[in-house]
């Protein structure tokens, strides 16, 4: 595993890229800032390596920029409503990112946090304790967020444990584009293992209330172009700017199917399969225009994300799935994704 210098953050702290070679030239660069995936290299129908995630050159360019692009989210991901969390009778004043709401565990989450990496048969390891009152929320969490190709896949394994009782629900949140990061998504075709999604409001944090997504623009129980119906007159679509919502996967043991999205361009198919109970599908809809990687022009709809999670701001939803995760117990969540062709 080679590791190399991606530069300095403006601060002056150096940020180091790894390298992580799979089968047929496929290749992962992930960096120990953020524990970002800023490369992977996947063949496309004629054998031909494409990168498929957005990115950046350097350093400064991910700690200047809004959006995530490839990080390690956390300590939980997505929304949470006034940046408040109940909890053993005490309210937790979070750190708010969104006007008052949290997003992706504050302006100081994990993706803007240096990592330590070691390399672990075959894996790349990244590791860091997040104090007690990071972004506001309590103990002493300890991270292990694992990399390794297993085969055509790119496994992902976070592991935690705090000391006190807290809220953790991490995921990744890469843009996928399957052409080789040029164009938009709107015309690669997507399925999801979900029948309903979680229905927002106009800060896009939910109301409590899952929605039935057949007859809906939200159904892609079948697979149809990410683009087919993101302009339609839908309230919902409107809220998003397109689609920013959470589905709720099918119940499954273990590891379970949640999305297959496919490049009809390049014949590059993405399966993603996960032990969370939930995926939300980004489409890029807030993507100001930029430069990326190798000077790519990036701007609405370039990218698009599946990030795999507990519902969002959970915490005040008991009917949902709970991120609280208790003094000394194990937090684990694992999600695959994996690349062919046809």
């Amino acid at each position: 595993m080679k590791s190399f210098s991606f530069g300095a953050l403006p601060d002056g702290r150096a940020v180091t890229a790894y390298a992580l070679n799979g089968p047929g030239g496929r290749a992962a660069v992930i960096l120990d800032y953020g524990c970002t995936i800023q490369s992977l290299l996947v063949p496309d129908r004629t054998g031909e390596l494409r990168d498929v995630v957005l990115g950046y050159d350097t350093a400064a360019e991910y700690a200047q920029n809004s959006g995530f692009f490839g990080a390690c989210i956390g300590r939980v991901g997505n929304r949470i409503g006034n940046s408040q969390l109940p909890l053993n009778g005490k309210i937790y004043h979070l750190t708010p990112s969104e006007g008052p709401n949290q997003l992706h565990g504050g302006p100081e989450g994990f993706d803007r946090q240096l990592w330590r990496a070691e390399a672990q048969d075959g894996r790349l390891v990244f590791t860091r304790t997040s104090p007690d009152g990071e972004g506001g929320y309590p103990g002493n969490l300890d991270v292990r967020v694992a990399y390794e190709w297993d085969g055509p896949a790119l496994r992902i394994t976070y592991d935690a444990v705090s000391d006190a009782d807290t809220a953790v629900s991490l995921t990744n949140h890469s843009y996928f584009n399957l052409r080789g990061c040029s164009g938009d998504i709107l015309g690669h075709t997507l399925r999801l293992d979900a029948d309903g999604f979680t229905e927002i409001d106009s800060a896009l944090l939910p109301t409590g209330r899952i929605l039935p997504v057949a007859g809906t623009p939200f159904d892609f129980t079948e697979a149809k172009p990410v683009g087919r119906d993101i302009a339609a007159g839908d309230a919902q679509l409107r809220l998003g700017g397109g689609y920013d919502h959470n589905f709720v996967l099918r119940p499954g043991e273990g590891i379970h199917p949640a999305a297959r999205l496919h490049c009809p361009e390049s014949g590059i198919a993405l399966s993603v399969s996960t032990t969370a109970p939930a995926v939300q599908l980004y489409t890029g809809n807030a993507i100001t225009p930029r430069k990326g990687r190798g000077g790519m022009a990036l701007g609405k709809h370039s990218g698009l994300c599946l990030e795999t999670q507990i519902h969002p701001d959970a915490v005040h939803h008991p009917s949902f799935p709970s991120p609280i995760l208790r003094a000394g117990a194990a937090y684990h969540s694992c999600t695959v994704y994996e690349f062919s062709a046809d």
